[in-house]
């Protein structure tokens, strides 16, 4: 089982309780991004892939090397639509689960609202990264990630 994080627009935030976790379960993590990427020194759990190109190559290189069962964390709808059919457990970083259940419905949202912006309506964006966020996913990171492990 490998831990696959979607590293552009992870918050650092996220990438810190990912190096945490990493390192407490001797979990193979790899960070996946366009850009060079800094990982803690002596973690020999966490790893880097720099991809090239676009914004949607790291959402591609994810999609392709990662496997059933692995667990993933990204932001990006249509990558966690790809990997929840591929049985891949995917959490936002908001601690979200993306699921077969709920994907159809957040793909539909996500849609309308880009076709909105498309047309010129302002939508507003994200709001920001805050504490509750971060706790959020630190609390369904660790809850995803005992539960993938019990399940190997």
């Amino acid at each position: 089982m490998k831990l696959w994080i979607d590293a552009d627009a992870a918050p650092r935030d996220v990438k810190e309780i990912v190096y945490r976790a990493a390192q407490r379960l001797e979990l193979d993590t790899v960070l996946v991004a366009n850009q060079r990427l800094q990982v803690p020194l002596g973690n020999e759990f966490v790893s880097t892939v720099r991809v090239e190109g676009g914004p949607d190559e790291a959402d591609r290189y994810i999609a392709e090397n990662a496997e059933p069962r692995d667990v993933a964390v990204t932001a990006d709808i249509p990558l966690a639509a790809i990997l929840v059919e591929k049985g891949v457990v995917v959490i936002d970083p908001r601690g979200e689960e993306y699921s077969a259940d709920n994907i159809g419905e957040r793909l539909a949202v996500r849609d309308f609202m880009d076709g909105l912006r498309g047309s010129g309506v302002e939508t507003g964006g994200a709001r920001p990264y805050g504490p509750r966020d971060k706790q959020a996913f630190a609390g369904a990171l660790d809850r995803l990630l005992s539960r993938a492990l019990r399940d190997r």
